[in-house]
């Protein structure tokens, strides 16, 4: 078995990192929308998350469900896909 590489970077604010590494949802959560440049109010109008979840779920205050998640690692993959899906739904 492989030894875990140690580093001192902070995987969850690494925008290299893919979301799959980071060390927990909460991490998830903030290193996706890190990576888009966007302010939580922002990432909040442009993929249609209420920004008090996106608060709470930024600072561990709740836990992202499994359609959370997934929906988050869509976003972080393909976020122009998403926006105009969004667009397309009138949302």
């Amino acid at each position: 078995m492989a030894a875990a590489r140690l580093t001192t970077t902070d995987i969850a604010i690494d925008d290299r990192a893919a979301p799959s590494e980071v060390r927990s949802s909460r991490a998830l959560v903030q290193a996706v929308r890190w990576r888009s440049g966007l302010s939580q109010a922002e990432f909040s109008r442009a993929f249609a998350i209420p920004l008090p979840v996106l608060s709470e779920l930024e600072h561990g205050e709740a836990r992202p469900d499994a359609a959370m998640l997934a929906y988050l690692r869509v976003i972080d993959h393909a976020p122009d896909v998403v926006r105009e899906a969004l667009t397309r739904a009138g949302l």
